[in-house]
């Protein structure tokens, strides 16, 4: 082998090595990129204003998941267009898992209920998982004469269209879950959307609106306080937060039931290492007991599961809130 063939040959193999070793670095850099996450802050949008449920959830989610993981998790309250709006922008966010969004069930209503919507709650995200599970209590301002479930059908079968029942807005199970009770019912009422449960229950407080279906989370300590009277919880069994409260059905709806959630997404596309590390992180929170007793003594129980799993979950409550809709015949441009 002369000397000029062994200078070729370990050109040769210094550009190969060059190659291989840019390609293997290639490879490995979403890897490398993602190891240190999260090296900034995290932004968490809430599509409702401070102070509601979902607000509520979110805020102790967020700093128990700052305190295990060393960064901060902000809170960024966007509500609007019956949570649609603090929706699409996550949806448009870049997928790289410092932008993510509490859904609920009313992100499983809205499919059905907007005749047009900017993004898909299916496709244009990627589920980490539920955050919280419970039922919903109707409430009523107390000077209302009704306290249990039938005396408030007949009050509204006796007036059509005169009671006003108070939603956080449009297209919440907050909403649907009433028009669902009105519908099983066969009465009437009024519905008046509020941006957000806080501001909703002010009034139904002070008697500008007569109920409202809520969760537990953000209700119950008025009722506890005597500004607000609580006549039923939405679930199929009683809650054990509420044990002397009957169910819709057992008390007078045979066959009623509403559950409203709480889970965390991000943009789809969102590295798969990114959702297994807030995933796992989310196991941690949801299983510290000091997060369960906050949940549960309002009447919500931490949820956790695994990312498909929630998407499993997403697509059902899509399917089933979809007939509840149909059925109700309610809508919104």
């Amino acid at each position: 082998m002369t000397p000029s063939t062994r200078t070729s040959r370990t050109r040769r193999s210094a550009v190969f090595l060059a190659c291989a070793s840019a390609l293997w670095a290639s490879a490995l850099s979403p890897a490398l990129a993602n190891s240190d996450y999260p090296n900034k802050p995290i932004r968490v949008v809430v599509p409702y204003p401070p102070g509601g449920p979902t607000d509520i959830v979110a805020r102790v989610v967020a700093q128990k998941l700052q305190e295990q993981m060393g960064q901060s998790f902000i809170i960024d309250n966007k509500p609007g267009a019956g949570a649609n709006l603090g929706a699409e922008a996550v949806a448009r966010s870049a997928p790289d898992g410092y932008t993510l969004v509490v859904a609920t069930t009313a992100h499983a209503i809205n499919p059905s209920l907007f005749s047009k919507l900017n993004y898909s709650i299916t496709k244009d995200f990627a589920p980490i998982s539920q955050l919280t599970s419970g039922p919903l209590v109707i409430v009523t301002t107390p000077s209302l004469p009704a306290s249990n479930v039938k005396e408030l059908i007949a009050l509204a079968k006796s007036k059509p269209g005169a009671l006003n029942f108070a939603s956080s807005g449009n297209g919440q199970s907050t909403h649907l879950s009433a028009e669902l009770f009105s519908a099983m019912a066969g009465v009437k009422m009024n519905h008046v959307p509020y941006k957000g449960s806080a501001p909703a229950l002010t009034d139904v407080m002070s008697g500008q609106a007569d109920l409202m279906f809520d969760t537990m989370l953000s209700s119950m300590p008025f009722v506890k306080g005597g500004k607000l009277k609580a006549v039923a919880v939405t679930s199929s069994k009683r809650s054990p937060s509420a044990p002397d409260l009957p169910t819709v059905a057992e008390a007078g709806l045979p066959g009623y039931e509403a559950i409203a959630w709480n889970g965390l997404l991000a943009p789809a596309g969102t590295p798969t290492e990114i959702i297994q590390r807030l995933n796992a992180e989310l196991k941690k929170v949801l299983e510290n007991p000091e997060v369960k007793q906050r949940f549960d003594a309002q009447g919500f129980a931490a949820k956790w599961d695994a990312p498909a799993e929630f998407g499993t979950f997403l697509q059902t409550e899509v399917d089933k809130w979809g007939k509840v809709v149909k059925t109700s015949g309610a809508k919104v441009d």
